[in-house]
């Protein structure tokens, strides 16, 4: 909070009565025009304190009537009441008049946007446009002179847009223009701002007369009327965003014009202000949108233009204000958001514009934006006001004088239980918390500062100090005297201040005791500190000492440290205070510019140690610090994100050394894009944070809370409350939640965390309680309670527990409310025990201490909305209830309703239970009973619901009233046939109730009717509407005692088996029908009677159909007895099926082989047993398999018989069943997954026996059994056809010779039997491979050496076994060509002759061509013989062109 000190302009002439004042915009020069009765008028310059600068005084026999500064020069246009026009310099002490123009009255003074023009006016309409030097002098003649004839009033410039004059500018600078180059360069033009006009001087304005026209001037010096009013112009307002001319009449009539470029306007809004007229007005625009007027009222009037909306402001009488205080002037202050008003009882009104950002303030509504602040009281009746300067200070014209207020930090102090806070300049409010008595305190200076102890209240101000010693309820000045200490502290009856490398212990009189010196490297001392009996002392070359003030005189504590040693890279010392005893320091860190830094450093002077806490750290680093021990939850601490803040000021409590408090603020000038969470009020940025310092645990964070909205300003601590100096006149928001006592308006203290509910206990409870508290932060419960276990309070034992709600220790809460006497607590936390979540059982106990916003908290947290929702419904929080059970416990959203309903009916709130009731569903029984008072709001209900359940209880009702009509009409809405029937019956309209039980089939309805025919002997209609009633024992019943067997037999099939064998027996007791009887007992799945009496009746049919049911659950003995029986009537493959159901599997093969039956693959599947089963053992399942496949390969079904020899295990005789059956696919697969040797062979056997030579995949399996089954001399055997095929069908002896050597090869290698017999076969093989040799060679050489070829067939046929070998026809065919090509014809006759006895005439065209025999025959000149031209039989080769390779290559690569 800010305090304003007031200055009071020291003004040469006494007598002179301030009339006009004006601020410098820029510069802390404040001119005052004055009249004086004596003298006339004059104009001064003051200085921020209120300092005349006695060379700007001008004084002139008549009065000032106008004061306008230059927009950033220090130069002071004057216009006076004869015409007169003064500038005064105030940097040059150079005063000029202005050329004599005019001689009335100057109405209209002001200076053009960038003060190069002045534009003059006077009451006669005269109108002066003058260019300005920089030293304030005319230059040349006017450049504009003009007569309006009415008397001016207002002039407002107009700005030109800039966008066009930088064009026009840079297109100068770049013709080579000088000035307009120095123009660009504005800093150094020496204009000190920046330059917002080019070459387009912003000349154009706008002037009212008293008419009530408005004229605008151009920059050419045209004057063009733009508007008129009704009344006379009360102010001119340009609004530059927009370019919207605002004009207020004197009748308050408020209109915006839109102004084109060339100064035409059109009319926007017009509007009439309310507030009071004939009052001179002062009227602002601030925001660029907002117009406030101050008529005299007891309100501020505020219209904004932005939302076409208007409140008002007025002053608070809680803040001192009188009632009916009337506001004459206002004037506002963007840099700060400040709108101060003066009242006419000389006091200073203030209201602070909410902070926050754009979008925040603009949700505010428009008064909600202001918040009043403290006043500021001066005398007489202000009629002036006026911020100005860069420094934002306030000018007050009072009437008598003109005072300066300049905004001063709040002075405040707090000290063994003495708070001193600044109220005023002067006055200071004094709290003595001891007794609880506030004074007030009245010093005759401005006041930099203040101390405060139990004996004395000391105020300084860096030139003065004054000593107040407090005796009772009184102050006595104890002492005064010149210093210019800029810092003070006070100890017992010492003073300490500070002079260069020196601390001064003095008197209260100002008596210098003793020194305490420091070094030059040490510095200057420039920051002292008292706590208990020690001194810190800090430098302002960041050393720091402590000092002992326990003695007669101060002793060195702590030698000096140097605290950019002991944290280097950090700055300087902002702030330095030590402990009660002296062995912990914390110092708040300056930074190079000056703010303070987001670090505070803590020294430890016994361990000489330092521990560095940042609010800017993150989590893992400088907060772990901030450890808040291991056994505590963190949420027991629950301290904020401070990334963003910074500490302002720090304390040590004053009696216990291990507690230490800050206080953090948001760092100026953070704007974080995501910052729209902002608080409108700032105090949501400030919070208190406290720690615990100690050796062994360092830094514990103990508490921390935001500082309440009422509280201005941390003052320090002192157990067991924190001390707090408090905005004035704002009421304690939140007293009695938090605990906090309201002391006094300016000072409150705040308990501590765990000092809430204790009030002032004794040093014992304090001090146990401090220990509790320490020890609970550290996480040392078992200390914490030997802290507290003597203490018998109540009181303190709520509070432990309460604490326990955050550290969630249901231990410790047990035992607290234990000692509390808390019985319902105790059996509530013990039954919680049962829930699974900690948060949940915490929940109870923060319920049962009252605690109803933790319990919810932590309810939430845990996610058991359905606690939740009991909680709120036991809480009455019936909307919240029923939002969390429609949100997240669906589960219980009926019983909700249904609760709430309940409630609601409780309070007599029918209508809404009524809704409630309907929605939990529970409305058809719940809303009868409810309204059974008022039957005529029932019946409405029933009849608007349209329910059948509630037109049947409706309907039972009225039958129980005996209305039956009414009674049978809302049966039938709600469809109860039963009743219906009922009703009818009992009226004896029976016919009518046998229709709806017709029609409705309803089977209570049918029922009831059959009771109604049976009881009037109308057996048929009982027994058809028992039937439809599916009562079908009755309907039986009745048939029986009446003989109605037909429809007996009907509804017995209808009916359960129990109702079947009733009737069974009925017809087999009457021994008619019995074929009825049988099928009865078949239906009712008594198979055993049902055979019996198909037997002895002899029912084939019958038995059939039963035999047929029977299965493998049925009773064996009866399954044997039918098998029996079909068998004797020559029903084999029925009676097969029933041996087989009955597992009697040798019987049914027997029955199969006797009677030559077929076994089908389903019969042969049923026989199969599984390897699983016990009935029979593994050799006879294995027996039984052998003897169904015997049974099948005897039919013929080799396929089956295959399946059932592989599943009795014997490979051999499938294999062999395979083979009969000749599918050479399955014969092949077979073998192939067999994997044994006498089946390979038997396989490659039987592909042997097919037409291998034309199928390679037969010839390949073939070579492959054989391979695997180790036949190698039948492998042998088999290359030996395939060469004598190659030889007769291809003559491809090549192939053939290939195919014997192979065979070669297998049987050298096969083991046999007869060593002799294969040295045999293995010669014979021998000689035919070297014939067939012989034989491939002449017919290779023949190209070469024919006759050596020749020599080689004629000599091959000379040998003996020649055709074991190699066909004659081939040789004798080669001799026969060889011969007719050489044109031997008689040699080649000789050998056709010879081949025609060896080779039979059909065979002869194999090795011979038909061209060649007649060739021979014509060489030798013989007719060919018939028998020499048999048909062409010759086969072509080349169709198995493909299988011949296919062959050879299996044969050379077997």
């Amino acid at each position: 909070m800010a305090v304003y000190v007031d200055h009071r302009t020291e003004a040469p002439d006494s007598v002179a009565s301030p009339s006009h004042i004006a601020w410098h915009p820029l510069h802390p020069l404040l001119a005052v025009a004055s009249i004086s009765t004596a003298s006339g008028g004059c104009v001064d310059i003051y200085l921020e304190q209120g300092e005349h600068v006695s060379d700007a005084h001008v004084e002139r026999s008549f009065q000032v009537a106008s004061l306008s500064w230059h927009p950033s020069r220090p130069i002071l246009a004057a216009g006076w009441e004869t015409g007169e026009v003064v500038i005064l310099n105030k940097q040059e002490k150079e005063h000029h008049a202005v050329p004599p123009n005019h001689n009335a009255k100057i109405t209209v003074l002001n200076w053009s946007t960038n003060g190069t023009c002045l534009v003059s006016g006077d009451g006669h309409g005269v109108l002066v446009l003058w260019r300005m030097d920089q030293r304030g002098r005319v230059q040349g003649p006017a450049l504009l002179k003009q007569e309006c004839g009415k008397c001016l009033s207002h002039c407002v410039f107009r700005p030109p847009p800039p966008g066009e004059d930088f064009v026009q500018l840079a297109k100068a600078a770049v013709g080579g223009d000088e000035k307009a180059l120095d123009m660009f360069n504005w800093r150094k033009a020496g204009t000190g701002a920046p330059l917002k006009m080019g070459l387009q001087e912003g000349l154009s304005f706008f002037i009212t007369l008293t008419d009530g026209s408005v004229h605008y001037v151009s920059e050419k010096g045209k004057t063009r009327h733009v508007l008129s009013t009704d009344s006379l112009v009360q102010k001119l307002l340009f609004m530059e965003e927009r370019d919207v001319l605002v004009v207020i009449t004197e009748n308050l009539q408020l209109s915006l014009h839109a102004i084109t470029l060339e100064g035409e306007a059109e009319e926007l809004m017009k509007v009439k202000l309310s507030g009071k007229i004939g009052h001179s007005a002062d009227i602002i625009l601030i925001d660029h949108s907002l117009v406030v007027t101050a008529l005299g009222e007891t309100v501020i009037r505020f219209w904004d233009l932005d939302r076409d909306e208007n409140y008002v402001l007025s002053p608070d009488v809680q803040f001192g204000f009188e009632g009916g205080e009337c506001i004459n002037c206002v004037s506002y202050c963007s840099a700060k958001g400040l709108l101060a008003a003066g009242t006419n009882k000389g006091r200073i009104a203030m209201w602070r514009k909410a902070a926050g950002s754009h979008q925040s303030i603009r949700a505010l509504e428009g008064k909600e934006k202001w918040k009043l602040q403290a006043p500021t009281e001066l005398e007489g009746n202000v009629i002036q006001i006026k911020w100005g300067s860069r420094k934002n200070l306030l000018a007050v014209n009072n009437i008598s004088s003109v005072v300066i207020l300049s905004e001063q930090a709040m002075s405040s102090h707090f000290h063994q239980q003495v708070a001193v806070v600044q109220v005023s300049p002067n006055l200071f409010n004094v709290t003595f918390f001891s007794t609880g008595t506030t004074h007030s305190l009245r010093v005759d200076m401005n006041v930099n500062g203040v101390f405060a102890t139990k004996d004395a209240v000391v105020f300084w101000n860096g030139k003065q100090v004054t000593v107040f010693e407090c005796s009772g309820d009184t102050f006595r000045s104890a002492g005064s005297f010149l210093c210019d200490s800029p810092v003070l502290s006070v100890h017992g009856e010492n003073l300490y201040t500070v002079e260069p490398y020196r601390v001064q212990v003095r008197t209260w009189q100002g008596t210098v005791k003793q020194l305490l010196v420091f070094s030059e490297a040490e510095g200057n001392p420039c920051l002292l500190d008292v706590c208990g009996n020690f001194l810190a002392v800090g430098t302002d070359l960041a050393h720091f000492k402590i000092f002992d003030l326990s003695r007669r005189e101060a002793k060195v504590h702590c030698n000096s440290k140097n605290f950019s040693e002991l944290f280097p890279g950090l700055g300087g010392i902002a702030s330095v205070k030590c402990n009660a005893n002296g062995n912990k320091v914390s110092i708040l860190v300056s930074k190079t510019d000056g703010n303070i830094d987001s670090k505070i450093c803590f020294y430890d002077v016994e361990m000489d140690k330092v521990t560095l806490f940042d609010f800017k750290a993150e989590q893992g680093n400088g907060r772990e610090k901030l450890s808040s021990g291991q056994g505590i939850d963190k949420s027991a601490v629950d301290y904020p994100e401070l990334h963003s803040h910074i500490p302002a000021c720090h304390f040590w409590d004053q009696s216990e050394p291990r507690l230490f408090v800050c206080e953090a603020i948001l760092e100026t000038g953070l704007q974080y894009p995501d910052q729209k969470k902002k608080q409108t009020e700032s105090t949501m940025d400030v919070w208190i944070i406290s720690f615990f310092s100690t050796e062994e645990h360092g830094l514990l964070l103990q508490d921390s809370f935001p500082l309440p909205s009422s509280y201005q300003v941390l003052l320090g601590i002192e157990v067991p409350h924190y001390y707090f100096a408090k905005k004035p006149g704002e009421a304690e928001k939140g007293q009695a939640e938090s605990g906090s006592i309201k002391v006094s308006q300016m000072v409150a203290r705040r308990p501590m965390r765990d000092f809430i509910g204790l009030g002032d206990c004794d040093k014992t409870t304090r001090d146990a309680m401090l220990n509790f508290s320490f020890y609970l932060t550290a996480g040392d419960m078992d200390e914490a309670f030997k802290s507290i276990k003597l203490i018998k309070s109540e009181a303190v034992w709520e509070s432990m527990a309460r604490m326990c709600v955050k550290t969630q220790r249901l231990d410790v809460a047990k035992i607290c409310l234990g000692n509390m006497g808390h019985a319902r607590g105790a059996k509530a936390l013990r039954e919680a025990e049962q829930e699974p979540e900690q948060e949940a059982r915490v929940a109870v106990l923060a319920i049962q201490l009252g605690m109803l916003e933790d319990a919810e908290r932590l309810y939430k947290a845990c996610k058991r909305y359905d606690l939740l929702n009991k909680f709120y419904q036991a809480s009455n929080q019936w909307q919240k209830a029923i939002e969390t059970a429609e949100a997240h416990d669906r589960v219980h959203l009926r019983t909700t309703y249904y609760n709430y309903a309940k409630h609601l009916e409780a309070t007599g709130e029918h209508s809404l239970a009524l809704a409630h009731y309907e929605k939990s569903d529970t409305h058809r029984f719940e809303v009868p009973r409810m309204l059974s008072e008022d039957l005529q709001a029932l019946e409405n209900y029933v009849n608007k619901m349209k329910d059948k359940s509630l037109w049947k209880w409706w309907a039972q009702y009225l039958e129980s009233q005996s209305d039956m009509e009414s009674a049978l009409k809302y049966y039938a809405l709600a469809q109860d046939y039963f009743s219906l029937v009922r009703v009818h019956c009992f009226q004896g309209n029976i016919q009518k109730a046998a229709e709806i039980a017709n029609e409705t089939g309803n089977w209570a309805a049918s029922y009831h009717l059959a009771r109604q025919y049976e009881s009037q002997d109308e057996i048929k209609q009982a027994v058809h509407f028992y039937t439809r009633a599916q009562a079908f024992n009755n309907a039986i019943r009745l048939c029986k005692e009446n003989n109605l067997d037909d429809q007996l037999m009907n509804l017995a099939l209808l009916s359960s088996p129990e109702d079947m064998i009733e009737a069974a027996c009925y017809y087999e007791e009457k021994g008619e029908q019995m074929d009825r009887a049988v099928m009865l007992y078949h239906k009712a799945g008594h198979f055993s009677k049902a055979l019996e009496l198909a037997f002895a009746t002899q029912q084939f049919g019958a038995l059939q159909l039963i035999a047929e049911d029977l299965d493998e659950h049925s009773d064996p003995a009866l399954l044997a007895r039918c098998s029996d029986f079909f068998i004797e009537h020559a029903q084999y493959e029925k009676a097969m099926e029933l041996l087989l159901t009955a597992k009697k599997y040798r019987e049914a093969l027997q029955l199969c082989l006797k009677q030559n039956l077929t076994i089908t693959e389903e019969m042969a599947e049923k026989m199969t047993v599984s390897k699983d089963s016990k009935d029979l053992s593994e050799e006879s399942r294995r027996e039984l398999l052998e003897q169904i496949a015997d049974c099948c390969m005897r039919q013929g079904n080799y396929h089956m018989a295959t399946k059932k020899y592989t599943q009795a295990g014997n490979k051999l005789k499938a294999m062999r069943a395979l083979l009969k059956s000749g599918d050479t696919e399955k014969i092949v697969f077979f073998a192939g997954v067999s994997r044994q040797r006498e089946i390979y062979i038997m396989a490659a056997n039987y592909l042997q026996s097919l037409d291998w030579c034309k199928d390679p995949e037969i010839m390949k399996n073939i070579i492959s059994f054989y391979t695997k089954g180790k036949a190698l001399d039948l492998l042998a055997g088999f290359y030996d056809a395939c060469a004598q095929v190659e030889i007769d069908e291809y003559q491809n002896y090549e192939k053939a010779q290939g195919a014997l050597t192979e065979a070669y090869k297998c049987l050298s290698k096969a083991k046999t039997r007869s060593p002799l017999e294969q040295e045999s076969k293995l010669a014979l093989l021998q000689s035919k491979m070297t014939l067939i040799k012989r034989f491939i060679h002449a017919r290779r050489v023949y190209s070469e050496d024919p006759k050596e070829a020749v020599r080689q067939c004629e000599l091959l046929l000379a040998e003996q076994d020649f055709d074991n070998a190699i066909r004659h026809g081939d040789v004798l065919g080669f001799l026969v060509e060889h011969y007719i090509q050489v044109e031997d014809f008689h040699t080649a006759y000789r050998y056709l002759e010879e081949m025609q006895k060896r080779v039979p005439p059909m065979n002869l065209s194999y090795y011979v061509t038909q061209q060649t025999i007649e060739a021979v025959h014509r060489g030798v000149g013989i007719p060919v013989s018939r028998t020499l031209v048999p048909e062409e039989i010759r086969h072509s080769s080349v169709e198995n062109k493909e299988v011949e390779e296919e062959v050879a290559d299996e044969v050379e690569d077997p």
